[in-house]
C-alpha cells in the first residue's frame, strides 16, 4: 500500500534528516526507551537506542555539557575502532561459530559507539556520522589498546579479554552517572559487555589449557597487549572534573601500573577536542608503545593455513587480511 507523501508532514516525531539519520518513525521514548521500532531495528524492552537519543536532541530535551561530550567521544571512539578491528575477522575466524561471535561483539561495540557519538555530537551540532566518518586521524580519541592490529587469534582474544573486563567495570560505574543519558547508555552496554567477558574468558581458558603451541601463543599475546593497559586507568583534568560532578568516573588508582605513559593526556585545539597523542600514527612518540609494537613477531600478521596447532586442530588465520579460512 502506498503512503501519501504528506501523511507525516505535520508529525514532529517523524523526521528524515541528512545522510545517516535513521530515526524514521521513532516516537519519543525518553531516556529509557520504549521498545518501539526504528526503520532498521526493533529493540525489545526499555533499551536505549541511538535513534532515541537523536530524537531527544532534536527536540531539545537533552544536550551534554562540553566536558560530558568530550568524555562520551572518548568512550565512543574506543567502541568504534574496536568494532572495525573485530569486523576484519569475518570469514577469517578459526571456525564458523567464532565468525558469528566476533561479528556480534563488533556489532555490540558499534552500537555503543553510535549512542555515545550521537550524544557527544549534540554539543557541537554534529551527527554520529559526522564524528565517525569526517574527522582526521589525529582527532580520534580512542585508546591505544582498542587500535591494536588483530594479530593472530590469540592476540585478538587477549585484547578482547582485557577490553571486556575494563568496559564492564567502567559501564557498571557509569550506570550511576548524574548524566541520565550516559547512565542509560551504560546500562544497556553493561548487559552486552557481560557476554563479551564470558566469551573471551572461555577462549583464554581453552587456549591456555590446550596444546603447548596454543598456550605459548596466548601467553605471548598477553605480553604483547599488556603495555597498553595502564593508559586505560590514567586520569586527567577532564576525568577529575567529571568524577567530582558525578557525571563520569575515575577508576581506582590501585589498578594502575608504573609505566608512566601520558598517551591519553588532555590537550585541545580550537577545532576539535583532543584526547592526546593516542592515534596509531602518533604511537611512536611513546617509547613503551614503540617497544611493544617492535616485539610483534612477523608471522603473527600472516599466519599461514598450515598453522593447525590450536585445540581441536583449529587453523589460525590473521584477522588483518591473512588467508581466508579453508
Amino acid at each position: 500500500m502506498s503512503t501519501p507523501a504528506n501523511e507525516h508532514e505535520n508529525n514532529p516525531d517523524f523526521a528524515i534528516e541528512g545522510h545517516g539519520d535513521i530515526s524514521v518513525g521513532v516516537k519519543g521514548a525518553g531516556a529509557s526507551g520504549d521498545g518501539s521500532a526504528s526503520a532498521t531495528r526493533i529493540t525489545p524492552g526499555n533499551a536505549l537506542r541511538p535513534e532515541d537519543i537523536a530524537l531527544e536532541i532534536r527536540k531539545g530535551q537533552v544536550k551534554p555539557s562540553e566536558d560530558v561530550a568530550e568524555y562520551a567521544l572518548r568512550i565512543g571512539d574506543d567502541g568504534l575502532i574496536l568494532a572495525q578491528r573485530l569486523g576484519h575477522w569475518i570469514s577469517r575466524a578459526p571456525e564458523l561459530e567464532e565468525d558469528v561471535a566476533l561479528g556480534n561483539i563488533a556489532l555490540d561495540q558499534l552500537g555503543h559507539a553510535r549512542s555515545f557519538l550521537t550524544y557527544a555530537g549534540a554539543a557541537w551540532d554534529k551527527s554520529e556520522d559526522d564524528l565517525a566518518y569526517f574527522r582526521r586521524e589525529h582527532e580520534f580519541r580512542s585508546a591505544h589498546l582498542f587500535e591494536q592490529p588483530n594479530g593472530d587469534f590469540a592476540v585478538t582474544i587477549a585484547r578482547q579479554f582485557i577490553v571486556s573486563y575494563y568496559q564492564f567495570e567502567l559501564y557498571k560505574r557509569l550506570t550511576g552517572s548524574s548524566d541520565k543519558t550516559i547512565a542509560a547508555i551504560a546500562a544497556k552496554a553493561l548487559k552486552e559487555v557481560d557476554y563479551h567477558r564470558d566469551h573471551s574468558a572461555q577462549w583464554v581458558l581453552r587456549l591456555a589449557g590446550g596444546t603447548e603451541e596454543s598456550r605459548r601463543r596466548i601467553v605471548q599475546a598477553f605480553k604483547l597487549v599488556w603495555p597498553y593497559v595502564e593508559e586505560l586507568f590514567e586520569d586527567d583534568e577532564l576525568t577529575a572534573r567529571l568524577a567530582e560532578s558525578g557525571a563520569g568516573v575515575q577508576l581506582p588508582a590501585s589498578a594502575r601500573t608504573s609505566t608512566g605513559s601520558r598517551a591519553r593526556s588532555w590537550a585541545k585545539p580550537a577545532s576539535m577536542p583532543l584526547r592526546g597523542a593516542n592515534s596509531a600514527s602518533n604511537g611512536s612518540r611513546n617509547p613503551w608503545v614503540a617497544a611493544a609494537r617492535a616485539s610483534i613477531p612477523s608471522t603473527w600478521v600472516t599466519c599461514l593455513p598450515r598453522c593447525r596447532c590450536w585445540p581441536a586442530n583449529i587453523p589460525v588465520q590473521a584477522g588483518d587480511g591473512g588467508h581466508v579460512r579453508s
